[in-house]
């Protein structure tokens, strides 16, 4: 039996990152003179921070002890943030047999606790997720909320607990007779929201879904994690037919309402875009003067000629012209001239009819600053806008002179306000913060598959995702259900030829022994979500088989499950010197190649969603297998007596990480000359062991 060597390359921590480690280097860098050390309570010398050295270097006020303050805490605060900073000794196990595609699509679906994945995907994905979706227990005092176990310790809540079932839910029922019944609830939520801060981008936003049991704790955490400066808006849905029955039992009013917070990393960074509701042109028209407001696109532009260049802004690449010739007509005397509807009027020149508006912006002060003194009845400034909708595309903006030298009011298209669709224009209202048009009728078998509690519309997370993604985004949602979120997103893609890719999170908590979902074969409700995919996925490549090819309807399976290493990985001091020949291999025996891959990539901070291929070659008398992740990127070898001549193989092929079992050198000459052979052939490889 081989000795245990000393090895000389780096070991892989395979542990999540303690982001109160992180936190401490950070305040030591930034004021290295308050570093000092201290007992812990094991009397051991540890690094800590002087605090009233740190208030001097801040010098600001400081609130202490009992002095009040205005803050937002409850039972168990001090607690969950110790949570959200705790590392763990977890890791992602690939199930390739309930995956669609294994090998080629960018999606995943995750298994387990959510906390625990958030935790596991941190720096992975750290600053790489645009757009959030959760809709979380609403805590109504009948759902289900995680329990993360503040007050017992794991033994302890096993045995009192009785919530633990065959698939390792850590799920209770949350009854409003519980004296901490809005505290497990915030101490469930806040952990979860501070990581996903972190995996946000720099432009990230997150849309978090709540009916009125919790809306206003929900809005203080989100002030608490993003920051009362980030906070956007709160959307409220309606969800039901308003009237006095079902709900409105026992109450003065009934719930129709529903609220989604929006809060962005950085609200200075974030951009929404426009989202519009598609109202025929006409419906809209009539509507206005139902309501006895003025219909303003009333006039059109018959004859715009003699373009003439007035003056070139060099420095902001402006240009200004002035425009010789413009004759315009109220639209029902055209339509009169030339014996037509004026309906047809508007079906056929919606990019010559118009109004003009004096709403005051930089450009329209820009163009009567440049123009002053020329005579012409129509000026332009034509330039590339650095930001909105328009963002690095050159356009031209009209403006209409006025009764007076500086009158210069800006003209508007209606071209520009109405779409057209299978030949019929429609107008675009934008939408605002009160979302009223979104059908929730009929949810239960959306999608094909059935799930009754908390489904949300497709078109409601399409709506979200326009608003907030782009073509190539990463979207998250860790409270995922019946992964109406996935849906939505394979649905939008499809829509306009988009690439996002969807990472859903899910518990698999047990559907109820007698609901329909159990009846129709569902386990869990990952098994209802993963179905819910792989069916909507078929019946879109089905549907457009021409315009489907490249779209990405599969998802990768990963399920939350303990470390594949030893404890004595983790805790070598823990054992005795003697037993470490038999703990020689430091890897569980039921984990396979491809679970040990993984839990690298997520040690690396290479994405889950990577291009692997398994490789086989043959050098001298042996053939070794070995993980090729994003060509050459990392090479992962878990082979074991591996010699002197695979090495050297391998470090020829130049990967930037290259990993291997610490037990996998055939001898101990190879551990001596591994060092030299990579120096030789690839210095800069970065090497590391299990």
């Amino acid at each position: 039996m081989k000795k245990r060597r000393k090895n000389a390359m780096e070991k892989l921590k395979m542990q999540t990152a303690n982001k109160a480690d992180e936190n401490f280097k950070k305040l030591a860098e930034m004021f290295p003179n308050a570093v000092t050390e201290a007992k812990d309570e094991n009397g051991e010398v540890v690094r800590a921070i002087d605090k009233d050295v740190l208030m001097q270097e801040i010098n600001t006020k400081v609130v202490d002890g009992k002095e009040e303050r205005y803050q937002f805490t409850w039972p168990d605060k001090k607690k969950s943030v110790l949570l959200a900073n705790a590392p763990i000794n977890k890791t992602l196990r690939p199930c390739r047999e309930e995956s669609v595609d294994f090998d080629n699509t960018e999606n995943l679906y995750i298994e387990g606790d959510n906390l625990e994945v958030l935790k596991l995907l941190q720096e992975t994905y750290l600053g790489k997720i645009k757009m959030i979706y959760i809709d979380p227990p609403y805590n109504t005092g009948g759902d289900f909320v995680y329990d993360d176990d503040f007050v017992q310790n794991t033994a302890e809540y096993l045995a009192n607990s009785g919530q633990y079932d065959d698939v390792g839910n850590k799920l209770v029922t949350n009854t409003e007779s519980n004296g901490r019944f809005h505290t497990d609830w915030l101490n469930m939520m806040y952990p979860r929201l501070k990581i996903a801060k972190d995996l946000l981008t720099d432009d990230g936003v997150i849309f978090a879904h709540i009916d009125d049991n919790e809306v206003e704790n929900l809005g203080k955490l989100c002030n608490d994690v993003f920051g009362e400066d980030n906070f956007i808006n709160i959307i409220t849905v309606k969800t039901k037919i308003g009237g006095v029955s079902g709900s409105s039992e026992g109450k003065s009013l009934k719930d129709v309402t529903e609220f989604i917070w929006v809060y962005a990393k950085n609200k200075n960074e974030l951009l929404l875009k426009p989202v519009y509701n598609h109202i025929p042109l006409f419906d809209r028209i009539q509507s206005y003067l139902d309501e006895g407001k003025s219909w303003k696109y009333t006039s059109i532009i018959t004859k715009l000629e003699g373009k003439v260049l007035l003056k070139r802004d060099e420095k902001h690449d402006m240009n200004f012209y002035g425009y010789t010739t413009l004759e315009t007509q109220s639209i029902s005397s055209y339509a009169k001239e030339n014996g037509i509807s004026e309906q047809d009027v508007y079906n056929r020149y919606a990019d010559k009819i118009f109004r003009t508006t004096n709403a005051q912006s930089s450009v329209r002060q820009t163009v009567i600053k440049e123009t002053k003194g020329f005579e012409y009845p129509m000026f332009s400034c034509e330039y590339v806008p650095i930001k909105g909708k328009n963002e690095g595309k050159k356009i031209e903006i009209l403006y209409k002179s006025g009764s007076t030298d500086d009158q210069r009011n800006m003209v508007m298209f209606l071209s520009d306000v109405v779409k057209k669709i299978d030949g019929v224009y429609y107008y675009l209202d934008k939408v605002s913060s009160l979302w009223d048009d979104i059908d929730y009728n009929n949810l239960t078998k959306e999608g094909d598959i059935e799930f009754a509690n908390g489904k949300k519309p497709i078109k409601l997370l399409q709506r979200i995702i326009n608003l907030a993604t782009e073509d190539d985004s990463y979207v998250l949602d860790f409270f995922s259900g019946s992964a109406s979120t996935a849906h939505a997103v394979v649905q939008q893609n499809l829509e306009d030829n988009g690439t996002r890719k969807f990472i859903m999170v899910q518990i698999p908590e047990e559907t109820g022994a007698k609901s329909n979902a159990r009846k129709a074969g569902f386990r869990t409700i990952c098994e209802i979500g993963k179905e819910r995919i792989r069916r909507a996925g078929k019946k879109i490549k089905e549907d457009s088989p021409l315009t489907t090819q490249e779209l990405d309807t599969g998802f990768r399976v990963f399920k939350c499950d303990s470390s594949n290493m030893k404890d004595v990985y983790y805790n070598p001091a823990e054992y005795e010197p003697s037993l470490f020949s038999s703990l020689e291999d430091n890897i569980k025996e039921d984990r396979t190649p491809e679970d040990l891959l993984f839990q690298v990539m997520l040690d690396l901070g290479i994405l889950l969603s990577s291009k692997i291929q398994v490789r086989s070659e043959k050098v001298g008398m042996r053939n070794y297998s070995y993980f090729d992740v994003e060509d050459g990127y990392l090479i992962a070898c878990f082979d074991k007596n591996i010699d002197e001549e695979v090495i050297t193989a391998i470090a020829k092929q130049k990967p930037y990480y290259f990993v291997m079992r610490d037990s996998s050198m055939a001898t101990d000459s190879v551990a001596t000359n591994f060092e030299q052979i990579f120096a030789a052939y690839s210095p800069d490889t970065v090497r590391k062991v299990l």
